[in-house]
């Protein structure tokens, strides 16, 4: 059978799916017209470095992604505490989508329940061990969910926001943001207004995933970077105008991060006298939303996994089921979700329990990518004559440039996760500021810990 090639615009398309949703504009909404300086930013020193790194690494070591990389660079202990970062961030990041899904499905029955406390921990907590319980059947039945999703679910409802807030602005309606040349620059002035910044770059999080079919492109050296370039155009633009849609009929000081989007709609519908698509809309990106949960449930534990191949984790983790489901890591991993959705029911809104739980999986995410970034400078170093079907371009200084930009996403990404927004109530700053630094040395400590123990325990029994 002769082989297929992927063009740019098949890979653009792929990261535009993989990447671009409207559960991330409530968040950009909260920058008003300054979002189109925050996504160009992130792009150049976030998403466009991860791109051309994962591309070359992907079409080298394809094995098993970030693990095999790090582990290649830095040997296999960091590179089970990579693959335990990647795993543990999506851990603390599922919460803040079932608290999206929670509130956009609100809509279709009560908006008011979308700012309730209890039905979001509820609410939460239901639906991923049910979704959770699905993915035991294996990837085909979240992998048919998925493709139906990304189909209605996604593309539909930001095609739909946009739409109606270009008819918006463009009309004779009045703006919520105050439309000038001097509000696209963000201010500086005030670590608190840059600390959104963390949300944003993880919006833009797990390119790196889909890296692998950088080896299945045509033309690698021309056609993936047209790709890249492509999909971060699209990306930024489709990003900047559902934020933008967002943010002019609902004023910064009462957007919520977890249904802002289905306001939005509602407000659209109403005003163009087209009140029976909320409801509608609602179920739709109810659906998308959860056919995105149910491949990121399965994906990183399948890569946690794969580390369990070289006796990194205890054997009782081990256990997957006869449809290849790593049962164990799955159940485990709900219950350390069931635990962080209480955090809803504790902090003073709905808002604060999100971007709590954000910052943390921003901070842990982060530290991942500095050994990504880490990984391709010393793999150019030390394994030179590595073949690669695809290189980043520029040859040294490129790798460097490319390099030394993700760097400085990242550790930008990182540290400002530890400062409170200045949109959001969280309460106590100590409670807030103990809850990251615990929760990140915490998760921090654990890999550290099991890859000792099982030179002492796991490999003796086996």
């Amino acid at each position: 059978m002769k082989k297929r090639f992927l063009t740019g615009w098949m890979i653009a398309l792929i990261n535009v799916a993989a990447i671009c949703n409207v559960k991330n504009f409530p968040l950009l909404a909260e920058y008003g017209l300054s979002i189109i300086s925050f996504l160009f930013l992130s792009a150049l020193f976030f998403f466009i470095p991860v791109a051309f790194v994962s591309a070359e690494l992907a079409a080298a070591w394809p094995e098993r992604g970030i693990y095999t990389w790090v582990k290649e660079a830095f040997g296999s202990r960091l590179a089970f505490f990579a693959i335990w970062l990647q795993w543990a961030s999506n851990v603390l990041w599922y919460p803040t989508i079932l608290s999206f899904i929670a509130g956009t499905a609100a809509y279709a029955i009560d908006p008011q329940l979308a700012t309730n406390p209890t039905f979001i921990f509820c609410a939460v907590l239901g639906s991923f061990w049910l979704f959770t319980w699905l993915n035991f059947f294996g990837m085909r039945l979240s992998g048919w969910i998925s493709v139906l999703s990304a189909l209605l679910g996604t593309l539909l409802p930001i095609a739909v926001i946009i739409l109606f807030g270009v008819k918006w602005m463009l009309g004779h309606h009045a703006l919520a943001f105050h439309w000038s040349l001097h509000s696209i620059f963000p201010r500086i002035d005030t670590l608190n207004e840059l600390v959104l910044l963390s949300g944003v770059l993880l919006g833009l999080a797990g390119l790196e995933m889909s890296a692998v079919h950088a080896q299945n492109v045509r033309n690698p050296k021309r056609d993936y970077p047209l790709g890249i370039f492509v999909s971060a155009f699209l990306i930024l633009l489709l990003s900047s105008l559902g934020a933008l849609s967002i943010a002019s009929v609902i004023p910064q000081s009462e957007i919520e991060l977890t249904s802002a989007s289905m306001r939005a709609f509602s407000y659209f519908f109403a005003a163009f006298e087209l009140p029976w698509m909320t409801p509608l809309l609602a179920a739709i990106t109810t659906f998308g939303a959860v056919g995105m949960l149910s491949t990121w449930i399965a994906g990183p534990s399948r890569g946690l996994l794969a580390a369990a191949v070289d006796g990194d984790l205890p054997l009782f983790l081990h256990k997957a089921n006869r449809f290849g489901a790593p049962t164990a890591l799955l159940t485990l991993q709900a219950i350390l979700v069931s635990l962080l959705a209480s955090l809803f029911l504790f902090m003073p809104s709905v808002n604060s329990s999100y971007w709590t739980l954000l910052a943390l999986a921003s901070i842990l995410y982060q530290l991942m990518y500095l050994l990504f970034f880490f990984s391709f400078l010393r793999l150019r170093r030390m394994k030179k004559n590595q073949e690669r079907p695809y290189r980043v371009p520029g040859g040294r200084w490129g790798a460097w440039i490319i390099g030394g930009c993700g760097i400085a996403g990242s550790s930008f990404g990182f540290f400002f996760a530890f400062f409170p927004p200045a949109q959001f109530n969280v309460g106590k700053l100590l409670l807030f500021e103990s809850f990251l630094i615990v929760g990140m040395l915490f998760f921090c400590a654990i890999p550290f810990w099991i890859y000792r123990c099982r030179k002492r325990v796991w490999k003796e029994s086996t």
